[in-house]
């Protein structure tokens, strides 16, 4: 998984990206990486990441694993604030699940704070784009490219 692309999107390899912060080697520098490493993190599964990186005044007790869809693509559309020096932040995002064969798109704008060094997420609320739904279900073709961006049919990667 150290050379593969971080499932965030990035760009970068899993080992230069989200892989140092999901293990514990480092803190999260900035809102967005934060963000990112959420993702990765929902898509792996690491609910123990998840929780510890959820700010005590929001965290739920709990995450049901199971109740995790298959998300397969994360869109950064924009960010306010949240840079290194920042103690507030915000960013916005699409993420892209598959739900019973379906594609499903999630618009966010989530917020963050940074206490002690360490950058939270407080709490996220869905945005409306346009005229469509927050969450929009789309019908993927096997044949289709895959939206994770891997470049790959949909059939070869995230619809397996």
């Amino acid at each position: 998984m150290a050379t593969k692309p971080c499932p965030c999107g990035s760009g970068l390899p899993y080992a230069a990206c989200c892989g140092p912060l999901l293990a514990d080697r480092q803190p999260a520098p900035t809102a967005e990486a934060l963000m990112r490493s959420r993702y990765t993190a929902y898509v792996e599964r690491n609910i123990r990441y998840l929780l510890r990186t959820w700010h005590p005044s929001t965290r739920p007790p709990c995450i049901d694993a199971a109740t995790i869809p298959a998300w397969c693509g994360l869109e950064i559309l924009r960010t306010q604030r949240g840079r290194e020096t920042d103690d507030r932040g915000m960013v916005e995002f699409v993420a892209t699940a598959l739900i019973d064969d379906k594609l499903c798109r999630l618009r966010e704008s989530s917020r963050f704070v940074r206490e002690e060094g360490f950058w939270l997420y407080v709490t996220g609320e869905t945005v409306a784009a346009g005229d469509r739904a927050a969450i929009n279900p789309d019908k993927v073709g096997r044949n289709d490219p895959c939206p994770c961006g891997s470049g790959r049919k949909f059939k070869k990667c995230c619809g397996r």
